[in-house]
């Protein structure tokens, strides 16, 4: 019979996850993701395979399912950044960017948007499936609140502006992945880029 790694079965559950967290990691450093095979993942954890199929399906399903546990803690400082709505909506937003780029400095999470991982962003879950979609939901709230306020212009269709506004952070995520000492850097532009694209300009009226 497996060891039970916990006090309880959810206990021994998330024990479990953190050291397949963990052991994925340490082999990133040692190897290309495209050679780590489930059966590296399974020995580095110390766990049967057989047992870790009872967790993922498979190489990609199992990082899919890391980067939303991952994620979760970001998921959630966002959720609450973006509910103090007495807070000027810039200023959320500069606090958004910190947040969601500090959570790309995870390797695990980098595969979501590193290129040649073997696991391309354009091949992730869109929409609700998506383990950022909580964060894109509650950028776009910022948003509204900051055009209603008249604090940014009125872009228009609120979703697509986020959703091209999501492709500096993605490329953000890249250059960490690349270079982790850029995180400063990558920060800074970030939220510079953000924040002039939604900008009121002096020669626009309350039209936008």
């Amino acid at each position: 019979m497996p060891r039970i790694r916990g006090a309880s079965i959810e206990e021994h559950h998330e024990v479990v996850w953190a050291e397949l967290a963990a052991a994925t990691r340490q082999l990133l450093l040692e190897r290309d993701y495209d050679s780590i095979t489930m059966g590296h993942i399974a020995a580095r954890a110390g766990l049967a395979r057989n047992t870790l199929y009872n967790y993922a399906s498979d190489k990609s399903a199992l990082v899919l399912a890391l980067t939303q546990r991952l994620a979760q803690p970001a998921v959630e400082r966002v959720a609450a950044i973006a509910a103090r709505s007495a807070d000027p909506a810039a200023q959320r937003l500069r606090e958004i960017v910190v947040a969601v780029l500090d959570a790309f400095t995870d390797q695990v999470v980098q595969l979501m948007f590193r290129p040649g991982a073997g696991l391309p962003f354009a091949g992730t879950p869109k929409g609700p499936d998506s383990p950022f979609h909580a964060i894109v939901v509650a950028v776009e709230n910022v948003v509204r609140a900051g055009i209603e306020r008249g604090e940014f212009r009125d872009v228009g269709d609120v979703q697509l502006a986020v959703e091209l506004l999501s492709g500096v952070m993605r490329s953000g995520a890249e250059r960490i992945g690349r270079d982790p000492a850029a995180f400063a850097a990558t920060d800074r532009a970030a939220r510079e880029i953000i924040l002039a694209s939604l900008a009121r300009r002096p020669d626009q009226g309350d039209g936008g």
